[in-house]
Formats: C-alpha cells, structure tokens, sequence
C-alpha cells in the first residue's frame, strides 16, 4: 500500500479491517480525532482526494493510491494558515477544540451551495460545547477576538492561548502522544444487573498471543472508596472497589485484559470464563427504599457513610422552616405536581481515558482526561499505599467535561497494571463504554406543593425529592444536597419543607453533571410557579418577582443557610428586567407558520459560585530570563476558557500582554495543589489563586526594582517591558539579570481556598411555536440574561453561555439514556443518543448584567454551569403557554408531545393561553 499524506507517503500495510483514522494516528498524525466509533460527530473527517469522509468508517487499504489531507495539511508548508483555519482562529469558533479539525475540514470542501445551507452541510458534525453560533461565525467570517494591549487584558475578548495549535491539530490532548512499548488495556463487563463472582477462569484469556494479563477482583485491593473526586473525600461513600466479587449494574467492569494490541486485549476479554450466581436487582428508586427490597451495599453505614444501607438510602436531607400545613391553609391557591427528570449522558467527544507509565525517576506518571488531576492523585497513594512525591497526574488538553471527569473511572485500574507490569498502559472507552460505563445525570423525581395569596405572596414550598444514585453513591448525597439548595433559597417563603432522598439501585452510577442537581429541581420549582401564577390570574413572570429575594435578604432553605454563602452582588433585577423587554419586543424573532400554537415562557435561576465546604487552588507567577512571564496553575483547561482568563488577570496585575506569559497547568508538578476544575471554580477560585500570584509578583518586582536602582518605591511602575523609575527604565531582562546576580528568584504564589462564596443569577425566555398536527416544536426567539458579576472574556463567557443553553436544549428535548427492564442500558451511540446538532440549536440573545462581585477576583463570578439551569423550566412554560398542557417529564419529545395535545384534543383553535 502507499497512500500520501499531507504530502508525506506513507507504505505500511494496515491490518486487516482497520480503518483510516486508528491507521493515520498510529502514524503521528494526531489531529484525527476519535469521538464516536460509528461516524456520527464528524471529529474524524479527513479528505481523500480533495473530498471529506469520516475516517473511522473508510477502510484504511481503499486510501492506496490516493492524497489524503488532515487538519495538519491545510495549512502551506511555509505555515501560513488555510483562510478555513484563520477564519475560526479570529471567530474563536471552538471551546475545547474536540471538534475543531471535523468542522475545519467539512468547511474547507464546502462549495457556495453548500455554505448557503449550514445545517445541512454540517449533519454530519457535532459540538458538545459551543452552541454552534462561534461555528457559523468562523464560517461567515467574523472575527470575535481583540487584539492585546499592555495592562488592559481584562473584560477584553482576548483568544485562547492555545488555538493556533487547535486549528492546526496540533494541540495535544490525552492520547495524542507516541509512548513507546505501550500495551493496551480492555474491560470485561458484568452481563448481570446484581451477581456474586462465585468463580473467574483467566487461563484462556493468558494463552491469547500477545497477552500479557489479566487483573481480577483476587489482584484488587481489599480497600472501599469513592469515584467522585471532591476536596474532602468524606462527602462521598466508600462504596467502590478497583474490582469487586460482587457487581451491582450490567456493564460494572469485571476483569482487565493487558496486551500488545487492542484486538489481543478484546479477543482476551471473550476467553475469560465467568461463575456468577445471579441475585435479585432493584432498578426503581423508589421501590429499593420499601422494605424487603434488595439491598444495593450491605455494608456499614458509619465505616462507610451511607446513610441507611437497609433501604438503599444513601444519603437523605429532611427539614422544615416554619410551619409548611400553616402556610398551604392561608393560601388562596395551592398546585401540586410530581415531575420526572430522565437520564443523561455527557457526551464530551474525547471519552474517558488514561495512559500510565513510569518516568526516568521511578515515578508512577498518569496522563489523563480528567478534571483533577491533583485529587486523583490524592486517591491513587491512597489506593496503592504510595507517597505523593512518587507519583505525577497530568491531563493534556481535555475534550469535553461538563462534570463527568470529576470521577477516577479509568486511572485505578491503569496505575495498577503499570505496577504489576512495569510496562506503559493504555485504557480508552469506546463511546459505547461511556454510555454503559461511565456516570451519567442523576435521575429526578421532584414531588412539589406551592401555595400562595391571591396578592401572589408565596406562602408555603414542600418537596420531596427522590435521585436515582445508581449502583454507586459518587457525587449522590452531595448532588441531593446541592438540588434543593439554591432552587429554594432564590425565592422567600415563611414555610418550607424538604425531604430529599439518593437512592441506590442496580443501574449505572449517576455523577457530577452540568448544575450538579439544580437544574433538575429548578425545573420543577419553575415549571409551579408559572402554574401557580395562571391559578392565580398573574403574570408568570411578575409572580416570581415580586417573591425572589432581594440584594440583603438571607438565602434561606430547610436545611440551614450555609454561613460562607452571600450575595456579593446583585443582578437578578437586571435579569428580571431584560426578560420583560423581550416580552414586549413582539415584533422580535422568527415568524410562527400559519396554524401552529405560540408561547412563551421564563425562568430564573441562582447558583453558588463554588462547592461548600471550600476549594483550594494554588497559582505560581514567575519573571523568566527573558523578562516574560511563567504562570503554573493547577487547575484543568477542557474548553472553560481558564487559560485565557487567568493569562488576562497576569497580564493585567504585570502590565504586559497575554502573549508574554507562559500557562502550565493541569500538572501535579507544577504547583502544590489545586482541587479541580468543577463546580465552576476556574475563574472565582483559581483565578483568584492566580490573581494573588501575580500581584505578589508585581509587587516583588518593584521592590526589588526599588532596592536594586536605589530609589524610592513609590516612584516605580511597571510596563510592558521593563520597570519605569524616575531616571528611566530597567528591562525585565536586566531586572532578572540583577535578582540573578544576588541569588533572588523573583517569583510569587497565589492561594484562594474558595470561601466566602458569592451566588449568580440567571434568566432565560423563549417564544416557541407548536405544530398541533405533528408535535414539532420551533424556537422563534431565544433570549438569556446572565450575572456574571465582572466578564472577564466577553466572548469566551458567551460562549459558555450559548454551551450550557445548548446543552440544556438537548437535555430539554430529546436526550435520554435508555435503560431496559433487566437494567442494560440499550443507548450505545449518538445516533441513538440524539445529541443537539447545527440544525437544532437557536442563536440565542445573551445579555451580560452590570455588576461587581465583592468576592470574585476583580469583581468577577462563575458563568459555567449557572446557564443550563433555567432553560427546562423556561421551555416547559412556553410549551405550557401555547399548548395549555404543563408537561411534567423530560424530555419534551416530539411524539410525547404530540401524544399530550392528541388526548386533550388540542388543535390551533383550541388553546387558550390563560387557561
């Protein structure tokens, strides 16, 4: 065979039934992204001949003969850029960049029809964390960034530090690294919802050319602990072993199978002989908390922190603030609802996966896609008996998280093949594992009373909530806790009363999910109070005005306001306020085709900027001998924008530009420690890090200026360069020079252990229109209001905004991990998945408040996770306004839909929207 490659040929044959994209990256060629295994996300797309195919389905021998071009190949050899990459370097059209090269090589084939028609041009492509709109501005041509200027960084959308390497493939993410004498690592899988291991034969699997182990629950350690990855471990229960003599949910890993290949790894997995004696399974929630039900855990509940093992119950939250029955009997209306929230997977591209080896020192060193790096260090010592200094935790750029890699899924295993082989280990999930053997969103069912006066004052709140934890209780007690936290504090109410339950079953463990459980409860408590309102004859909207607390009022929830917990700034008016003038902009946004029914809905939504309990993050600033600077922070960059905004916040204490500081990160070497990039702390918890190094380093430098030129300190300053002084300037270079000479290193740390803690708002309104004779549902007008406190990168923030909105959207309408009556999730890909394409997602109007948080760093809060929050409730209440029917479960899927207005007899004459 010889096919030519980005202008480099290339003989070697490929092995039978491989494909082009395992052939191209086994040759360096990294750029070729593997998202999905079944050519659904278009992460893959290369050219052969001038035309796009998805590589992970074009069979590796039919390139004989034939030019094929990666995103590596567009640009000239000289390195200027292909117009298509330059195009999405000024539009900033990625976040993580996961997608980048299958959307820069399906744009550079489109022809002029073809760009006149992007949703169709672009099925074939998915983008877990954009929302799609940077895309189409890259395509049109429009340049969103700004270019740099000393000293004045923040609040200006300067580009992320690393997209000349997006655009160009050569960013490196967890696997894109040549690691020589690398084996690789599959999973058998448990076929059984609930069984006991009575016996594992191994010895068919070990006469497999080729292999070279077998781990099973008899190589395991003996000890318990938790996936989920918080500061302080005790928020979660040790429940988990690296393998078990029991498994708990179909698809719970069962053995491990090292060997040269993959295919001698698979082939391994099918040899292995299992015994299990097959036990009763529970996969109702609440059917496992009733007596006699099968127990999940049967273990201790003090040793292990579960909070009533008997009834699977593992963590429970129960309180009641003044008298709830009181509170129901003065009202003039009570709505009582139950609503159900489904199952979701978070589909970042890059699957979960690690690469381990040991370094020239004997260190044990993990390179992984995971959003803690320090904590899952943490947890490997603990697990292996191992000092810290013996052990070093990277990730590489990140795909995608959206909380799902606040877990150690994949690490444990590959560190323990690495120490009983002594050999570098590979373990990457296909994207059929992520389904089945990953975390997904926690289950809900949010049972709701709300009653208020005729005046709309609220009177009394009651929830009982129920989460489906799943077989493993990782991020269950804490995401139950955090559910009916902020979705009850944002509104004031005499009474309230909360009795909320994580339960365990025998399905696939839930875990940390974009919101971490607010959003599943907000959609419920939003969804009642529009309903509320209507019973009361009010404007929705004006409803929950006139009840969400004020700028001094205290958060007040059932279990207790949590004393680190304030509002250091206050734009929920604002948002308020902007919500109000899309409503009355009635000549905004698409037009309704005739006979459709046509809504519109709000929510609002208030998030903690941070975990309780605190978050620690350190920063290093460094002056360098060239008189640029180092900045080492711990905290991981996965398409949240924490890159380019902690180089903002440097540039800005050091009066230079962006492009002369140096970012390491995501390392456990580069600085003492740092909890993780989750529960949106990149910005309020390391920024602040980072803002106190830089700070402290500007500082030592005029000080050291000071001293150095024998002047007054007072009479220094800095510049881009150089320290000004009143007899001229000293270069950053000479300063380094002179420090040097005297034996100072001229460096500074940052430390912010994440409390007090600030809150942020959001709102967000849509006008939908409905077809009553098919259920389908158009979005005429988008519009979200986000206090952000002081934006820090205008266009990343958006961005994140347009993301979560997107994502939310998905979850919204038509995303839903199937689970069949055995246990087995029967959703192995994104064809089945239905994940929001280009064609799907609106270009929403994002409004960012004028506010000023007095705890965030330089005024700024978190914007990561808060916009996903109010979407749900605010489509339920634009669908309940054009169709008259409150629908109560997610998702809003097009035959549940249509089914709904079918019974009920809605037709285009039918509804009346104050019904």
């Amino acid at each position: 065979m010889k096919v030519e490659v980005n202008a480099r040929s290339h003989e070697e044959e490929p092995r039978p039934g491989q494909c082009l994209r395992t052939y191209l990256r086994e040759r360096g060629w990294f750029g070729v992204k593997k998202g999905c295994d079944q050519g659904d996300c278009g992460a893959c797309t290369v050219h052969v001949d001038g035309k796009p195919v998805h590589s992970c389905l074009y069979p590796a021998f039919r390139a004989d003969g034939h030019k094929v071009t990666t995103v590596e190949g567009l640009a000239t050899p000289e390195g200027e850029l292909h117009p298509v990459q330059q195009k999405f370097l000024d539009a900033q059209g990625f976040q993580c960049g996961f997608c980048t090269a299958g959307f820069l090589m399906t744009t550079a084939a489109l022809d002029e029809d073809k760009l006149a028609d992007l949703p169709r041009a672009f099925k074939g492509n998915l983008c877990r964390c954009t929302g799609y709109r940077a895309i189409e501005d890259a395509v049109r041509g429009v340049k969103n960034t700004e270019e740099p200027a000393p000293g004045e960084s923040v609040g200006r959308s300067l580009p992320a530090p690393a997209g000349p390497q997006v655009v160009t493939g050569t960013a490196r993410y967890t696997f894109d690294i040549d690691v020589p004498g690398l084996l690789h690592m599959k999973l058998l899988r448990s076929p059984h919802a609930h069984a006991r291991i009575v016996d594992i034969d191994t010895s068919a699997a070990l006469r497999v050319p080729g292999v070279h182990a077998v781990f099973t629950h008899h190589d395991a350690p003996e000890r318990h602990f938790s996936t989920a990855r918080h500061e302080h471990p005790t928020e979660d229960p040790d429940d988990t072993r690296v393998f078990d003599d029991r498994v708990r949910y179909i698809g719970q890993r069962v053995a491990a199978v090292v060997a040269d290949s993959e295919g001698a790894a698979e082939e391994g997995c099918r040899r292995i002989d299992v015994t299990y004696e097959v036990l009763p399974a529970v996969l109702d929630p609440e059917e496992a908390m009733r007596p006699g039900a099968p127990v999940v855990h049967d273990k201790d509940p003090k040793i292990h922190r579960i909070s009533r093992p008997e009834n699977n119950v593992v963590g429970e939250a129960h309180g009641e603030i003044g008298d709830v029955a009181a509170g129901f009997a003065e009202a003039d209306a009570v709505y009582e609802e139950t609503f159900r929230t489904q199952r979701g997977q978070h589909a970042s591209l890059e699957t979960h996966g690690a690469v381990a080896w040991f370094d020239e020192d004997g260190r044990l060193t993990v390179r992984t896609s995971s959003q803690t790096p320090f904590l899952t260090r943490r947890a490997l010592c603990a697990l292996y008996d191992l000092s810290e200094d013996k052990v070093r935790v990277m990730a590489g750029r990140v795909g995608g998280g959206f909380g799902g890699k606040q877990e150690m899924l994949v690490e444990d295993i590959v560190a323990l093949a690495v120490l009983k082989l002594r050999r570098p280990v590979k373990l990457e999930y296909t994207r059929a594992e992520q389904f089945y053997g990953a975390t997904t969103r926690h289950p809900f069912t949010i049972h709701l009373k709300a009653g208020a006066r005729r005046d709309g004052t609220l009177t009394a709140l009651q929830l009982r909530v129920v989460a489906n934890t799943g077989a493993y209780g990782n991020h269950g007690p804490a995401v139950m806790f955090h559910s009916v936290g902020e979705s009850m504090a944002i509104y004031r109410a005499l009474n309230k009363k909360v009795d909320a339950y994580s339960v365990y079953t025998h399905t696939v463990p839930a875990g940390a999910f974009r919101g971490y459980g607010l959003g599943q409860v907000m959609f419920a408590v939003e969804s009642a109070f529009d309903e509320l309102a209507r019973r009361l004859g009010l404007d929705p909207l004006e409803f929950k005005a006139r009840n969400v607390i004020g700028a001094d009022e205290p958060m007040v929830t059932p279990g207790g306001h949590e004393e680190d917990l304030h509002i250091a700034s206050y734009g929920l008016d604002q948002c308020i306020g902007i919500v109000r003038r899309a409503q009355a902009d009635t000549d905004a946004g698409l037009p309704a085709p005739e006979g459709w029914l046509v809504g519109e809905g709000a929510a609002l939504a208030m998030i903690a900027t941070g975990p309780p309990g605190g978050h620690i993050a350190d920063a290093k600033a460094t002056l360098l001998p060239d008189g640029t600077f180092d900045l080492a922070v711990g905290t991981a960059e996965f398409g949240n924008g924490t890159t380019t905004v902690h180089k903002q916040i440097a540039a800005g204490e050091l009066a230079t530009t962006v492009d002369r500081i140096t970012i390491r990160q995501s390392d456990t070497d580069v600085v003492r420690h740092d909890t993780g990039a989750f529960a949106s702390t990149g910005t309020v918890v390391a920024g602040k890090a980072t803002l106190r190094a830089s700070r402290g380093l500007a500082d030592m430098l005029l000080d050291f200026a000071a001293a150095h030129l024998r002047v007054p300190r007072a009479g220094c300053g800095l510049a881009e360069e150089a320290v000004q002084h009143p007899g001229g300037i000293l270069t950053l270079k000479e300063l380094y020079a002179a420090a040097r000479a005297v034996g100072v290193e001229l460096t500074a740390d940052g430390n912010f252990g994440g409390t007090p803690r600030s809150v942020a708002f959001n709102a967000q309104w849509f006008k939908v229109a409905v077809d009553p004779g098919t259920g389908e549902i158009r979005i005429l007008r988008s519009v979200h209001a986000a206090d952000a406190g002081k934006v820090m990168n205008p266009m990343q923030c958006r961005g994140q905004v347009e993301g979560g909105i997107a994502q939310a959207l998905g979850s919204t309408l038509f995303e839903n991990v199937r689970i069949n009556t055995q246990g087995k999730v029967e959703t192995f890909a994104f064809r089945q998945y239905r994940l929001p394409q280009y064609a799907d997602i609106p270009r929403t109007e994002v409004h960012f408040m004028e506010t000023s948080d007095a705890i965030g760093p330089l005024g700024a809060k978190s914007m990561s996770e808060s916009p996903f929050n109010p979407v749900a409730p605010a489509f339920a209440n634009a669908l309940r306004d054009a169709t008259g029917i409150r629908f109560t479960e997610l998702p809003f899927t097009r035959d549940r839909v249509w089914r709904a207005m079918h019974e009920a007899g809605v037709t285009d004459q039918s509804v009346s929207n104050s019904s």
